[in-house]
């Protein structure tokens, strides 16, 4: 039986990277049959021509998936971005939501594998922001926010090899991380860049605007 994120990437067409180190690996599920369910596998080069509607639906979609939301978890926040006033685009306010949860803030530090690692990290109470344990995966973390690993947590397994694989991980430039107190601090906004990021944000806003 197939497994449910790997029916999400095989109907996005791509890799989506949902299952964290395996995704890169030859067991991927993706590698060995690209096609959408219940597509036979010779279709795996024809694709039906999208309509613009079908392109957005697609887009937000992925999206949506990556960052592991729900339909109106993932809504609330486009129509928060919209209502935004001042300074900024509504595609900078909706990226900027996304990837200020605490739970892909863990993941970008390389704590997790993937973000639903990391939302089930920060749900059993792994971190902390300043004294605080929280355990909100959608809390949104502001800037001079220092979140560390929680004392009694440092002792398990998942945690083992943290300190190395931190100082390893490529950390987005608005966090700055100290590898050895397994801290980070929340320093600037993140920017969304098309093509560093690889989402048409633009897209997901036309869509909600139909």
């Amino acid at each position: 039986m197939s497994d449910p994120k790997c029916k999400v990437c095989r109907r996005a067409g791509e890799k989506l990277f949902l299952k964290g180190e395996k995704c890169f690996t030859p067991k991927c599920t993706f590698e060995r049959r690209p096609t959408p369910p219940g597509k036979p596998q010779n279709e795996r080069k024809h694709r039906s021509m999208l309509t613009e509607y079908g392109i957005q639906l697609k887009e937000k979609q992925k999206i949506r998936n990556v960052y592991g939301l729900s339909e109106k978890q993932f809504s609330r926040y486009v129509k928060e971005s919209t209502s935004v006033k001042g300074e900024g685009s509504p595609v900078d306010h909706l990226f900027e939501k996304l990837e200020r949860r605490l739970d892909n803030v863990v993941y970008r530090l390389g704590f997790a594998q993937s973000r639903v690692q990391a939302r089930q990290m920060v749900g059993h109470g792994h971190f902390v922001i300043g004294k605080r344990k929280l355990t909100i995966p959608s809390y949104q973390v502001r800037n001079e926010d220092v979140i560390t690993v929680r004392e009694g947590s440092r002792v398990s397994p998942l945690f083992a090899e943290s300190k190395v694989k931190m100082a390893k991980h490529n950390t987005p430039n608005w966090i700055t991380t100290d590898p050895t107190k397994l801290a980070a601090t929340i320093k600037g906004t993140p920017k969304y860049d098309k093509n560093e990021i690889g989402f048409n944000f633009q897209s997901v806003i036309e869509f909600y605007s139909r």
